[in-house]
């Protein structure tokens, strides 16, 4: 069997393992961009119902991800990220023949388990191609590939709109997210320590659900800085654009995504040789630093330039920090708990996204833009005081111990 010791990290299966990730994120994103502008053009919903599509996606994808890693163990890497993909892409197929806003608020519903699934799957998968000096490089590039989807989706899915009918597109974007799961066939997936006591055994008595079988405790720290990174980063990701229109700059939204997506690129190698080489808290402090500063440049947007230099520093900051915390969680168990580190990991992440657009946009309706980013700015700091305390100080102490 091949190991992490003994591949280079620019090998087959991890660039397979980044464009098949690369394609599933482009459509996701694509898809959340176009959705509202569907709804309410074709269907003729409201900005609500438009609002209810995003949540009921959430909601069944947060649901089920604590359970994932769970899923993966037992039914195996390769089984879960195929049949969860190809089930993935006959839902995206399915938005074609979408009729009204019933038939498309149960599709996003029931997308969201497999999403859930899968993206969770796809982590231990990657991780086994990435050499074990390489770590905090290799989830770089591949959380890197994550973030390309959320500029060349948008940018898709906007652009074909303006030549073809949503029909069309919707049909495009299945086709992209079908090719990304060919991907998934090319990769020779390994399984670890999968005992016939992990694997579904119809004829085997099931026993009842353990709370170890759910949450990997060990991740719980981390995924608790992740939670608090994603509820300040929801500010972004749900209301820049409603900040820039307001500050009549929305022709400009599109450059600070293609910036942020510049930004997190020209940093990336240095990011990951510095994690290998000097651990993680040499990467995360000043990640949380540059993050912090995008926001409070942000809440004096007055012009272009001001969005595109906060792009730059957020681009930096978040773009860096959460790949590193990413990897930290991983790294916090041993392989055949991974599944479950990931799924973890990403259910408290996804929760902070949740929960923060709702706690933001209150905010958003009380203070403004301008208090809600400075906000966003003091929780970032306050996240790095937590991750000083629960996490930094154990990482030292390991790697005082490993020495």
């Amino acid at each position: 069997m091949t190991t992490t010791q003994n591949i280079q990290l620019w090998n087959r299966s991890f660039i397979f393992c980044l464009c098949n990730n690369l394609f599933l994120f482009t459509y996701y994103f694509a898809l959340l961009t176009i959705l509202p502008i569907y709804i309410m053009k074709d269907l003729g919903g409201s900005v609500q119902q438009a609002g209810m599509a995003l949540t009921l996606f959430l909601v069944s994808s947060i649901s089920i991800r604590p359970f994932s890693g769970m899923i993966i163990e037992r039914v195996g890497k390769a089984r879960s990220v195929r049949i969860a993909g190809f089930i993935f892409v006959l839902f995206a197929f399915s938005h074609i023949w979408i009729d009204s806003m019933w038939s498309l608020l149960l599709i996003r519903f029931i997308h969201g388990f497999w999403f859930s699934i899968l993206t969770t799957a796809n982590v231990p998968i990657v991780n086994d191609y990435i050499p074990d000096e390489r770590k905090g490089s290799g989830m770089g590039y591949f959380v890197m590939s994550t973030n390309l989807g959320v500029v060349i989706g948008p940018f898709l899915a906007l652009t074909v709109i303006q030549f073809t009918s949503f029909k069309m597109l919707f049909a495009l974007l299945a086709c992209i997210v079908a090719v990304g799961y060919i991907f998934t066939w090319l990769i020779q997936i390994q399984e670890h320590a999968i005992s016939h006591a992990t694997v579904i055994d119809l004829t085997v008595p099931k026993k009842s659900i353990q709370f170890h079988d759910v949450i990997e405790t060990k991740v719980l720290a981390i995924g608790l800085i992740g939670l608090l990174t994603a509820f300040a980063y929801s500010s972004v990701m749900s209301f820049i654009t409603a900040y820039a229109e307001v500050k009549h700059l929305l022709t400009y939204t599109g450059a600070f995504f293609i910036v942020f997506a510049v930004s997190m690129l020209i940093v990336r190698p240095w990011v990951g040789k510095i994690y290998d080489s000097k651990g993680p808290n040499a990467v995360i402090y000043p990640s949380f630093i540059f993050f912090a500063i995008g926001l409070v440049i942000v809440s004096f947007l007055s012009n272009e330039w001001v969005l595109w230099i906060s792009a730059v520093f957020m681009g930096i900051g978040y773009g860096s920090v959460f790949p590193c915390l990413q990897t930290v969680a991983i790294q916090s168990v041993e392989k055949a708990r991974m599944g479950h580190a990931i799924s973890t990991f990403f259910a408290l992440f996804d929760i902070g996204l949740a929960v923060g657009s709702v706690i933001m946009g209150l905010f958003i309706a009380w203070m403004g833009f301008q208090v809600t980013y400075i906000f966003c700015a003091v929780m970032v700091v306050f996240t790095l005081w937590v991750y000083r305390s629960l996490v930094a100080k154990k990482l030292k102490r390991s790697a005082l111990g490993a020495e």
